[in-house]
């Protein structure tokens, strides 16, 4: 897979997505949300992966937030930078998702790495929401997945003040799960990803499907039991037998359900 704004690499169970634009702090436009999205929708189909990484270009920053540039002057769907599409991609996403937090990861950055399963963070990043400092807000994934990361008091203190969070905080407060240091980031991460490989990749992605259930209502509920019935329903003699007494019209024989 070839893209212009992230770089997507694959070392065997593990699947890296790079944020790459360092020069401006690895900030997401309207390209990069869409090539995240579509970069996740083709891991989505493929079974070399078991992990994926997501992390930023450079030692400096994860990523800054948002940019509109190019866009549409409207108020319209036009002119509303994607970031809907790409959280959703990570959470639908069936394979855990780790973000390496190389840097400075701030407002829209920081919602990012919260929708990822697990964060594992160099001890010279930062975290921060700074949506009414700037004229902004995230009133959806980085409220809800905020407080149930760190509580309501404290998810709240962090939209309404703004103050910065250091690694180490931001482990104590439950915000992240990991703190190395920067030099070891990239090792720590993949061994953190090959550990996590080795689990069973059904088993992992019924537990992240009834994770997100409780968020993603309907969709999310549907979502598990979609998966469910893919992977384990269709494979019972229950729904072979329900399947042929259907086609062959006759009465099926109840002795073999729950089997």
């Amino acid at each position: 897979m070839k893209f212009d704004e992230i770089i997507y690499e694959e070392d065997g169970p593990i699947g890296t997505i790079t944020l790459n634009r360092p020069q401006d702090g690895n900030m997401f436009t309207e390209k990069m949300c869409h090539e995240i999205r579509d970069c996740i929708n083709e891991i989505r189909r493929e079974t070399r992966t078991r992990v994926i990484v997501l992390t930023g270009a450079g030692d400096r920053f994860f990523c800054l937030g948002g940019r509109k540039d190019g866009m549409e002057d409207t108020q319209l769907y036009a002119g509303v930078l994607p970031t809907l599409e790409m959280y959703e991609s990570i959470d639908r996403l069936q394979k855990p998702v780790i973000a390496s937090v190389n840097g400075y990861a701030v407002g829209g950055g920081n919602v990012l790495q919260m929708v990822c399963d697990v964060t594992i963070a160099a001890d010279n990043a930062m975290f921060r929401q700074v949506g009414p400092m700037v004229g902004s807000f995230d009133a959806g994934y980085g409220t809800w997945y905020l407080e149930d990361l760190i509580g309501k008091k404290r998810a709240k203190e962090m939209w309404y003040s703004n103050p910065k969070i250091s690694p180490q905080q931001a482990v104590d407060m439950g915000l992240i799960n990991r703190v190395v240091p920067a030099a070891e980031l990239r090792a720590e991460t993949r061994k953190w990803a090959l550990e996590i490989a080795d689990r069973g990749a059904f088993a992992l992605a019924s537990i992240k499907a009834a994770f997100n259930a409780r968020h993603g209502g309907v969709g999310g509920l549907s979502r598990m039991a979609h998966d469910l019935l893919l992977r384990g329903y269709l494979d019972t003699e229950e729904h072979d037998e329900m399947a042929a007494s259907f086609a062959e019209r006759r009465k099926p024989d109840a002795s073999k359900f729950g089997q």
